[in-house]
Order: C-alpha cells, then sequence, then structure tokens
C-alpha cells in the first residue's frame, strides 16, 4: 500500500517541476550611458523554496551571457511577475538578444525568448 501511496503522489506532483518558466514579456529601453535596462514578466509554478523561478538572463544570439537576473524568493502568489536588470552592455551592431529562464531545480529552460532591440 505504502509504494501505491508514493507512486501516485509522485504522479501528481511530477508535472509542476516538469514545466520550466515561461517568458510572458520582455521590453527594453537604453540609458543615456550606452547601457540597456530590460523589464522581463515570468510566469512560472512556483510552489516555495524547493521549486520556482529563481533567474533569468540576457544573451546574446551566440548564447553569451550579457546579463543576469537573480531572482530572490519563490513568487508563489504573485503570478506572473515582473523584473527589471539595468546596466546590461550590448556589444555594438547586435540588434536581437534571447531571454532565457531558470528555474531551481530544473536549471536553464531550453527554449529562450528573441527579442529584437527597439
Amino acid at each position: 500500500m505504502f509504494k501505491k501511496s508514493c507512486f501516485a503522489l509522485l504522479l501528481m506532483i511530477a508535472p509542476a517541476f516538469a514545466e520550466p518558466p515561461n517568458i510572458d514579456h520582455v521590453s527594453a529601453r537604453q540609458s543615456a550611458n550606452g547601457t540597456w535596462r530590460f523589464d522581463v514578466t515570468i510566469s512560472h509554478p512556483d510552489t516555495g523554496w524547493n521549486h520556482y523561478a529563481d533567474a533569468w538572463r540576457v544573451l546574446d544570439m551566440d548564447g553569451n551571457e550579457l546579463g543576469i537576473r537573480q531572482l530572490a524568493h519563490p513568487h508563489v502568489d504573485e503570478q506572473p511577475f515582473t523584473r527589471s536588470l539595468s546596466g546590461v552592455r550590448i556589444p555594438q551592431g547586435v540588434t536581437r538578444v534571447q531571454i532565457q529562464a531558470r528555474d531551481k531545480p530544473g536549471g536553464w529552460n531550453s527554449q529562450t525568448r528573441v527579442f529584437n532591440l527597439p
């Protein structure tokens, strides 16, 4: 009986752990000093400290990291949520970047969102 109960519990919680964080919206603007500020909205079924979206980052189109925004706590009751990152240096001539989100314990989402810089 115990084995069946544990298996049933795993089946119920497994889908929640399988869903990666989703990038819902991205906006960006260039500052007077030439750096960029990104505002990124993420949705994710955070359940607490053991399973939550814990970071997002800006990548160039070759996958090089240009900036990272660590997320300090779960957002169980705040979905979706928006966080900002300022001071991102975008190399001259770059017109598109990728935004990638990460969750604990799943790691970086293999899917990114391509964003055309304004």
